[in-house]
């Protein structure tokens, strides 16, 4: 809490709009017991048993983390992060935003009976009111939304996000459809995937019916079933048995909604006061507890977990957490002053500079540091690190303690 004190009178942060989401890290080997659980697994990792990760960051700050058992659900997270925000960190009226695994109608009632406000995204399937929302949709009226809502990629030709919002049906409720081309070449290509390897194992099924390898009806539907769980081919294909033989087509119904929603996001909030453009742009800030999310994992070593002792596991999680903050200081260090480095690239361009200790017969020991390589120069000069001399031990000691 001290650290996030200091960040808000170093940065000004202004605490009212809260990022919250989840996501996993798996073990090596059986982990504390009752700890290390086996749930929905982020990693892919779904045959190891893992712990869940919260983190709550304020204006591109992680500020906490919370760890639970490996088997907790998402949604059950979110009352008792909103709790402890306004309990340790002394929070008023807040904004929670969220994804769509924060989304259940008791969330929502206990934020709002709280008077805080929320920016969530809703889920697209097993939602009855999407398609009257879509359906709303007036084609004249989409809002172009600038193209670093959408991607930091550096393209002359970025791909087009658009938003507007549509009736909710609810006066204290406002809905927002989101349509982007970058993400429909993304799940038109994930669809065209899974249709064609549903497809393929479906017309290999039809031939073994055909040549009577499988006869009756209850293992054939097993047959099917278990190929269109696999590859979510119920999205995509109806089928039949007609007179012993397996037939199956792609489903108007089922397909057509697929293609309606392919590059769609509908967000919903609270607040009035806020633009649409603000809206899309929130709520796209989760992006970067997910980019938060990839550096805990991939570059500072938050996965895998090797501790046995429950303690010992978030003791790794904290000090992952703590050089997820030091890394985000850097970055914004580097942004001042400047530097076209990503934290990373600066980490190995200081791990250049070396501590040397010269020994020389008859003369007293002496040390010195080296300059590095250029890209290390331009990040000591981003920190104001200008005086790179070594402490001197205390006398009859070898090392600064």
């Amino acid at each position: 809490m001290a650290l996030y004190h200091r960040l808000r009178d170093l940065f000004s942060l202004k605490p009212d709009l809260v990022l919250y989401d989840i996501t996993s890290t798996y073990f090596e080997g059986a982990g504390p017991h009752e700890f290390a659980k086996h749930g929905y697994s982020r990693d892919g990792k779904s045959q190891d048993v893992q712990v869940i990760v919260g983190m709550v960051m304020v204006a591109g700050w992680p500020i906490a983390h919370h760890v639970w058992a490996g088997n907790r659900i998402d949604h059950s997270t979110v009352q008792e992060v909103i709790s402890d925000l306004r309990k340790r960190f002394e929070f008023g009226r807040l904004v929670f935003v969220g994804d769509r695994g924060m989304v259940t109608d008791e969330n929502i009632e206990s934020i709002t009976k709280d008077e805080h406000g929320f920016l969530v995204g809703i889920k697209r399937r097993r939602n009855a009111q999407l398609d009257a929302w879509l359906d709303a949709v007036d084609d004249t009226k989409w809002i172009d939304c600038p193209g670093g809502i959408t991607t930091r990629e550096r393209k002359t030709d970025p791909p087009r996000t658009r938003a507007q919002e549509v009736p909710s049906g609810d006066p204290d409720l406002r809905v927002i459809v989101i349509d982007s081309d970058e993400r429909r070449g993304y799940e038109r290509a994930k669809r065209e995937q899974a249709m064609e390897r549903a497809r393929q194992r479906l017309e290999k099924l039809k031939e073994r019916v055909a040549s009577g390898d499988l006869k009756r009806p209850e293992k054939i539907g097993a047959a099917v079933e278990r190929i269109m769980q696999r590859y979510h081919g119920y999205r995509y294909f109806d089928w039949k048995l007609n007179g012993g033989a397996l037939e199956f087509f792609e489903s108007e119904t089922h397909l057509g909604r697929e293609k309606k929603i392919e590059g769609k996001y509908v967000i919903m909030t609270s607040e009035k006061g806020l633009s649409v453009l603000d809206a899309v742009a929130l709520y796209k800030e989760l992006t970067d507890v997910e980019s938060g999310f990839r550096q805990l994992k991939d570059v500072l070593a938050l996965r895998p977990i090797y501790h046995q002792i429950e303690q010992r596991v978030k003791a790794h999680i904290f000090v992952a957490a703590l050089a997820l903050l030091v890394q985000r200081l850097l970055g914004r260090r580097l942004q001042e002053a400047g530097v076209d480095l990503s934290p990373a690239r600066a980490l190995e361009a200081l791990s250049t500079v070396r501590l040397v200790t010269f020994r020389l017969e008859g003369q007293p020991e002496r040390r010195g540091v080296t300059g590095g390589c250029p890209d290390a120069r331009l990040v000591l000069k981003a920190l104001k690190l200008v005086d790179q001399r070594p402490p001197a031990p205390p006398e009859g000691e070898e090392t600064v303690r």
